[in-house]
């Protein structure tokens, strides 16, 4: 095809990648170090018809660039690159396919699957080796030209120091579908997202950081939407600067800017899980919808000797090759964006592992860590890796560099298993309640590197935890092959939902017990969104398709007598500890360290009181403990403190047995007061002081006492 057009690009300058207006027109700026020719391409206001091509005038330094006047924002645009196209070398230029640029801040429509989006004929026998001519224009998204973000007051962010974190991961979409009181178009956007109910929920549970799920936008992938499906979670990104356009109910950027700004008033700070580690083009059979096109062999990791093929580190068909530094600029370009445009005060990185992979494996010093961790903004961020991906040496847990936190699955999975009755986990499930310090205490890090819970989106909701023996994935269309194998779950004796009001009562018993695990262990604890109300998603341990109501939060749930009652006691969870710094761990605790003659600032018993031998740690069959931290009443690091009423002393019963436990308090001459009970469904907690010396502590329980009232709750 080909566009005659009266006008012409001036040469306008390689930086700031991405296309930006200066208010007398527009400078366009795009990365292609292989590339012999890049076409800047114009649409109409609706996408559909191409109304100029004009040729980027400029390559300095490998970056295409061009300007263009008396040009304003709304422009309509994408490129057209050209090249070689060598499979086997790793060049897969063809300039009939349409590419969206890497740095659009905002597309307008989406993919529609077509074979024209393949660089090769789809159908031929020499498969991805063909080249294909057709033009993708017509299904692609384009990019569209904002205004730049105007100079002025920044709302100061809330700054909520690690060790009083909590977290609550949630999904823009999900957490708003069926929330009453929200306009029925504004469901499932940040319009809703930043509603004054939703706030005062957080606000009443003890949250103090909402981590969204991705809102980059991504791919609606073609297999999902042949089985009748749609990509829900977002973990396969289309684009890294622009929103996902169905999360903005009238496509005004400002909606992004006045969710978080509501949050940031209340004091609740705004994360995002970004997916940085691989794109949504799939492997070398994939479509040509972006990087692909631009420079397929900077852009990715291919195989060394046989560059047709990808390194697929991910499990996506791809992997982002973060040891070129044009991709390194692009991740933190991306980050600052949204750190810089929308307040997000940090983020939490999808597969991680794979993003400080090197030639050599998994490196904490690799190039793109070391260009986060000297950024002057990003440094400062909350940052959390996943550490883990499916390369070689990819479960790097513990390994990633000091200022990260981590998602922890040891603690899920240890802490589940310890209260499903797993035998032999006394030694286990007492790491993890003490930060996992065999894991993080290197390095000069702290326990809230540490990121505690017992269910994310990935996986069971804590409901289905104590539901379910096995995951029920078969509304998938994969046959059940999918999903965690190994979830530690048990269904306490019906599979799935149950009427008998004993089962019930055992599984709210027993979610209540590893709530307060996750809550009151050393380490920073996160909860799943609606697991505070019994949300369910009937068995389905990996519902990342499932954009429907088995994945959106049922907010009815939330009003029924059970979804209150456990929200009140998370609620209660919370102001535990935010009253006893003790619980907050600004360092580990290994029981050297003496608050009083005789108090060790972390002790362990069995339930006579007795301090655990070695022998008795290895015990397959016990599982009563009692976990006792002592510590200056205020945050403040003190010396060693001479009298008793400035020191708190926090008392842990956990009895993950069969039957009642009676515990001996450790120290007689203490008053005791009950600060949570979790058999009792609103905590029981009393201002009375106990004066037994010792307690009986239900099946599947824990009470956890103090030497004063917890001065938030009473």
């Amino acid at each position: 095809m080909t566009l005659v057009s009266p006008r012409q690009l001036l040469p306008g300058v390689p930086y700031p990648l991405g296309a930006h207006f200066d208010g007398l027109g527009i400078n366009f700026a795009v990365f292609s170090a292989h590339a012999s020719k890049i076409e800047l391409c114009i649409f109409d206001a609706t996408g559909r018809r191409e109304v100029e091509r004009l040729t980027l005038p400029e390559c300095s330094d490998e970056v295409w660039h061009g300007y263009l006047p008396d040009t304003s924002p709304g422009l309509v645009y994408g490129y057209r690159a050209y090249g070689p196209y060598e499979p086997h070398k790793g060049h897969r230029f063809n300039p009939h396919k349409l590419l969206l640029d890497p740095y659009a801040r905002k597309l307008q429509g989406q993919v529609r699957w077509t074979d024209a989006l393949f660089g090769y004929r789809l159908h031929s026998p020499k498969a991805d080796l063909s080249f294909d001519r057709r033009d993708s224009a017509a299904a692609m998204p384009k990019g569209v030209v904002i205004e730049e973000m105007p100079v002025g007051v920044k709302f100061p962010r809330p700054r909520v120091p690690w060790s009083k974190t909590v977290i609550y991961e949630a999904h823009v979409r999900g957490i708003s579908m069926q929330r009453p009181g929200v306009m029925t178009h504004e469901r499932g956007t940040f319009a809703a997202l930043g509603h004054p109910d939703f706030i005062a929920h957080l606000l009443q549970l003890g949250v103090t950081t909402l981590e969204l799920m991705p809102v980059h936008a991504f791919l609606q992938d073609s297999f999902l939407l042949q089985r009748g499906l749609r990509n829900y979670w977002g973990y396969n990104t289309l684009g890294f600067f622009a929103p996902e356009p169905g999360y903005l109910s009238t496509g005004d950027l400002n909606e992004i800017r006045m969710a978080v700004r509501h949050f940031h008033a209340a004091g609740i700070e705004v994360i995002l899980d970004v997916v940085y580690n691989h794109t949504c083009s799939g492997s070398e059979l994939g479509p040509t919808l972006s990087l692909r096109g631009l420079d397929n062999a900077s852009y990715y990791r291919l195989i060394p000797g046989q560059e047709r093929y990808y390194i697929n580190d991910t499990g996506c068909g791809n992997t982002l090759n973060l040891s070129h530094p044009r991709v390194i600029q692009m991740v933190l370009d991306s980050l600052r964006y949204w750190a810089q445009a929308f307040d997000i005060d940090g983020f939490r990185f999808d597969l991680c592992s794979t993003l400080g992979r090197e030639a050599n494996g998994f490196d904490p010093a690799s190039g793109f860590f070391d260009a986060l961790l000297q950024d002057p903004e990003l440094s400062q961020l909350k940052l959390i890796a996943e550490p883990w991906d499916i390369g070689p040496g990819g479960y790097q847990l513990g390994r990633h560099p000091a200022r990260f936190a981590e998602w922890n699955d040891k603690f899920r999975d240890g802490v589940r298993h310890f209260w499903a009755g797993g035998e032999g986990l006394r030694g286990e499930f007492a790491g993890r309640m003490l930060g996992s310090s065999d894991l993080f205490d290197h390095h000069h890090r702290k326990p809230w590197s540490s990121i505690n819970f017992i269910a994310s989106h990935d996986g069971f909701t804590l409901r289905d935890v104590v539901s379910y023996n096995e995951k029920h994935n078969d509304g998938n269309g994969e046959n059940g092959h999918d999903g965690h194998g190994e979830n530690y779950s048990v269904n306490w004796g019906v599979e799935g939902p149950s009427d008998d009001p004993l089962i019930q009562q055992l599984r709210a018993t027993v979610q209540r017990s590893m709530l307060t695990c996750v809550m009151l262990a050393q380490g920073t604890p996160m909860l799943l969104g609606g697991d505070e109300f019994h949300r369910s998603q009937r068995g389905n341990n990996n519902a990342y398709c499932q954009d429907n109501a088995l994945s959106w939060v049922d907010w009815a749930a939330a009003q029924s007598e059970e979804g209150r009652a456990l929200s009140r006691y998370v609620g209660r969870l919370s102001a535990i500890r935010r009253d006893f710094s003790v619980l907050q761990g600004d360092h580990f605790l290994h029981g050297r360290g003496q608050i009083l003659p005789g108090l060790a600032d972390v002790s362990w018993f069995d339930e006579r009181a007795t301090p655990i031998s070695v022998e008795d740690w290895q015990n397959p069959v016990a599982r009563a403990l009692t976990l006792q931290y002592a510590g200056p009443a205020e945050a403040s690091r003190l010396p060693a403190l001479s009298n008793e009423s400035a020191c708190d002393i926090v008392l842990m019963f956990f009895n993950a047995g069969h039957e009642p436990i009676t515990f001996q308090f450790p120290r007689s001459e203490d008053a005791h007061y009950l600060l949570i009970d979790s058999n009792i469904a609103d905590g029981g907690a009393t201002s009375q002081c106990e004066l037994q010396t010792r307690v009986t502590v239900a099946a599947h329980s824990v009470q956890v006492f103090a030497n004063r009232p917890c001065r938030e709750i009473l």
